[in-house]
């Protein structure tokens, strides 16, 4: 959304209180960043500009924020905006007022769907959002050549973007293996962003292959999951983004590494957070006061939610409460608690007049769910005679483990093993390119009967289903194609729930509120199949993402991520 950038002149007269402020905060405490103190103070405000602060100020509008905390506007340093399952405009009507004054997504879910044309609809809206939308340009369009997507990027597809003002630089760099392979077509994108930001994905990665990945310029990484993996990674000078996403929560893991002496190397992201979470448990202010719950010093954990993650990407001129800076403020009930009262973006008050006066722009990539009707015997898998590879799910984590099992076997071919957990999994490519199916086995979803199935599926966003009986992943294979993509939970020969997904088969055109509640209730049918995961959908996306370790499948097969091939 435009608003108008401070005039010098009158932000000096503001500032020295010579002229009434555009708008002061009165009555707060603010908390400085650099000495750590709580400073009782007005907050003079001029346009998007912090002019005053230390001071008493008379404002044409003014606001009481008595018994308040100020802090500045929180930075979510990687998310992929379409795994909220709402549009860049609900996203930030649904996230702002929890205090989320600048998000940095890579739209790399539609780009795989929809190509450039996915990537130029999130730079149309970031220009119209109220907090401050930012853009990395997707480098990994597909992830790897493993999988079939609905598009193909490359470095001369990206280059016509890369000064569009919203865009940041390189977004996560995910074929690592590529990289430290010397893959020529990894190497041009790298060639192409030198000396701007790149995002770093770095799963495991460790050592000397860590030294060569990072030699290529790449800068931080979210895929940190253990202390030591992050102080290997901060002392090589990479920055980490600690990540607490629906499925992937390392925050725990991570806690003890948020110290003031760590905290300028530090920053928070989602990375995928689904809209029932974010209401349920929060955003960013459900990692801010979860850290301080466990242990982490608060001036650490703020700065890192703000002034750290604003240097790291290069955003100077945010991340403090203070003159000349940029008005990114929420006004909190408390540190430790972290419940947002008021939040500026860019000083305007985020609140539904100014989500309402937004210039919203049409929805794309509709009908984009091109596979053919499947049947039952589609997901027939031949017995090998001896074991079978399995994907072993880790609850919170989206690494898997690599498992074998001796499957049961009816008329020559594997069945389902209820009684050790082990399901059925397939992908079916929606794209309309191929057409290729593969079918494996997984652990760990608890499933006993039926099956669910979604078209977001990371990141080819092809269809991922898992079940117990080849007719209900049939059932809801062919739904997903009728509603345009989304989730979809059958038994029985009969559909129980389901989430239409019609903008590329990620994106509801629904607001966030509505597509919370049809979650709650897609959710209540899967766990009345037997299902014990928390959220079962996010992680049947993330077992399709052939760059996280340890075994995946694609709808080439079976991957071996530590190899980097397809086994089966």
């Amino acid at each position: 959304m435009e608003r108008p950038a401070a005039d010098l002149a009158a932000a000096i007269d503001q500032g020295r209180g010579a002229t009434p402020a555009d708008l002061v905060l009165k009555g707060g405490r603010v908390f400085n960043l650099v000495t750590g103190a709580l400073v009782e103070t007005d907050v003079a405000v001029c346009a998007d500009r912090i002019v005053g602060t230390h001071g008493d100020y008379r404002g044409r509008h003014e606001i009481d924020v008595s018994g308040l905390v100020l802090v500045p506007g929180f930075i979510d340093t990687h998310l992929h905006i379409e795994s909220s399952l709402v549009t860049p405009f609900e996203f930030d009507r649904c996230v702002a007022p929890r205090g989320v004054t600048t998000a940095i997504c890579d739209p790399h879910e539609i780009a795989n769907v929809a190509g450039i044309e996915g990537i130029r609809y999130f730079l149309q809206a970031a220009e119209r959002t109220v907090m401050d939308l930012r853009v990395q340009l997707s480098s990994c369009v597909p992830a790897t050549g493993m999988e079939t997507s609905g598009a193909r990027l490359d470095a001369a597809d990206l280059l016509p973007l890369a000064q569009h003002p919203k865009v940041i630089g390189l977004a996560e760099f995910m074929d690592y293996p590529g990289v430290l392979r010397r893959d020529p077509g990894c190497l041009a994108k790298l060639r192409a962003f030198q000396g701007r930001h790149i995002d770093g994905h770095a799963p495991l990665l460790r050592g000397m292959d860590l030294n060569g990945y990072l030699a290529a310029g790449i800068r931080t990484d979210h895929e940190t999951t253990s202390a030591a993996e992050a102080l290997e990674k901060l002392s090589k000078g990479m920055a980490v983004l600690v990540r607490e996403g629906s499925v992937s929560r390392d925050l725990q893991a991570l806690a003890a590494i948020i110290t003031e002496r760590h905290s300028p190397f530090l920053a928070f992201c989602t990375d995928d957070r689904n809209p029932l979470d974010i209401a349920e448990h929060g955003h960013l202010d459900h990692m801010i006061r979860t850290a301080i719950a466990l242990g982490a010093d608060p001036l650490a954990v703020y700065r890192a939610a703000s002034h750290s993650a604003a240097r790291i990407f290069g955003l100077a001129d945010r991340g403090l409460i203070a003159p000349g800076w940029r008005a990114d403020i929420v006004a909190l009930d408390a540190l430790e608690s972290c419940r947002a009262r008021l939040v500026l973006c860019g000083g305007v008050v985020a609140d539904e007049d100014a989500f309402a006066r937004r210039q919203m722009i049409p929805p794309i990539a509709r009908h984009s769910v091109r596979a053919p009707q499947v049947s039952a015997a589609d997901f027939r898998r031949p017995a090998p005679g001896g074991p079978s590879p399995v994907i072993g799910i880790l609850p919170g984590r989206i690494i898997t483990e690599r498992l074998e099992a001796t499957l049961p076997v009816e008329d020559g071919v594997s069945v389902p093993d209820l009684a050790a957990d082990l399901v059925k999994i397939a992908i079916v490519e929606r794209h309309g390119v191929n057409g290729n199916r593969a079918v494996g086995f997984v652990k760990g979803f608890g499933l006993q009967r039926g099956a669910i199935a979604s078209t977001v599926c990371h990141d080819h966003h092809n269809i991922a289903v898992v079940g117990t009986s080849d007719s209900d992943m049939a059932l809801a294979c062919n739904r997903l194609g009728a509603i345009e993509g989304g989730f979809v939970v059958a038994a029985g020969g009969r559909v129980l729930a389901e989430v239409a997904l019609p903008i590329a088969g990620l994106m509801s055109l629904k607001p966030f509120e509505a597509v919370r509640e049809e979650l709650s209730a897609l959710r209540a049918a899967a766990y009345s199949l037997g299902v014990t995961l928390e959220e079962p959908f996010l992680q049947l996306a993330f077992l399709a993402l052939p760059v996280i370790p340890h075994l995946k499948i694609t709808d080439r097969g079976m991957v071996d991520v530590d190899r980097f091939v397809v086994i089966a």
